[in-house]
């Protein structure tokens, strides 16, 4: 499984010139720290320089629009899902497919991941180059990172380091019991609050949209009647309006 991207991305990266690479290093103390996260030595610096810059980068002479995180990221996604659905396969063998469907959602979503890298110590490695300072370190841009360095794992180690590398971080990091007792559903809690206190059904509304088409990022606001309750952002429609749903139910002070 995807062992072509593997072999691409090896190969691309094994023309980088040591002294290329030398230029985007901020200190040899930064990779020393992303070994220390990875424990291994990563056998392609540039792949994982790449995994770890953000696309404020780019606008500089030696970068292209492509050699920021997001096409990692891309990537990284569809690996973490793979790994978090066979990680709770394992561990919970009576449970049906909805019970794993559910806390595998919970496991990938933004607020997991963010809080891996910030426990990880991945959001001092990021690589930044912005000039007006609007760019900060948002939930959103760190769990894309954790993904571009599970993406980069994957390209240059092969999926069972990549496996054991995920597996560790979750084991080490989460309680996996806690995780499925959490109630995510806003949309459904917010719709069960309205028709409890025959209000109007919550309505949501795509506001904004950005990125480019393989990194969208949605901006939906929820109304209950005509007034706006909730705001939220997601890189899908879906995740956008449970985040709207849930900003509208701390508004209410039900969550």
């Amino acid at each position: 499984m995807f062992g072509w991207i593997r072999s691409r991305f090896i190969k691309t990266g094994s023309t980088v010139t040591h002294s290329n690479t030398s230029e985007n290093l901020a200190t040899q103390e930064r990779f020393l720290k992303l070994e220390g996260i990875l424990g291994f030595k990563p056998s392609n610096l540039a792949l994982y320089e790449k995994a770890l810059r953000h696309r404020s980068t780019t606008s500089l002479e030696q970068y292209e629009s492509y050699d920021s995180y997001e096409r990692l990221e891309f990537l990284g996604d569809a690996v973490l899902d793979l790994i978090s659905a066979e990680l709770l396969f394992e561990k919970y063998p009576e449970e049906d497919e909805g019970f794993l469907t559910k806390n595998r959602a919970k496991m990938v979503r933004g607020e997991t991941l963010s809080n891996l890298s910030k426990d990880l110590g991945i959001e001092a490695l990021l690589e930044f180059s912005d000039t007006k300072g609007g760019v900060t370190r948002s939930k959103g841009i760190l769990a894309d990172i954790f993904e571009s360095l599970v993406a980069a794992i994957y390209i240059t180690e092969g999926y069972a380091v990549t496996y054991d590398f995920v597996k560790e971080v979750y084991n080490k990091h989460l309680n996996f019991d806690e995780l499925a007792k959490i109630n995510d559903n806003f949309k459904s809690t917010l719709l069960e609050f309205a028709q409890a206190n025959k209000m109007d059904l919550p309505e949501y509304k795509v506001v904004g949209e950005k990125g480019p088409g393989h990194n969208r990022t949605f901006d939906v606001e929820v109304m209950l009647g005509s007034k706006v309750l909730g705001i939220g952002t997601g890189k899908s429609k879906k995740k956008a309006e449970q985040a709207a749903a849930r900003n509208a139910l701390e508004s209410l002070d039900v969550a």
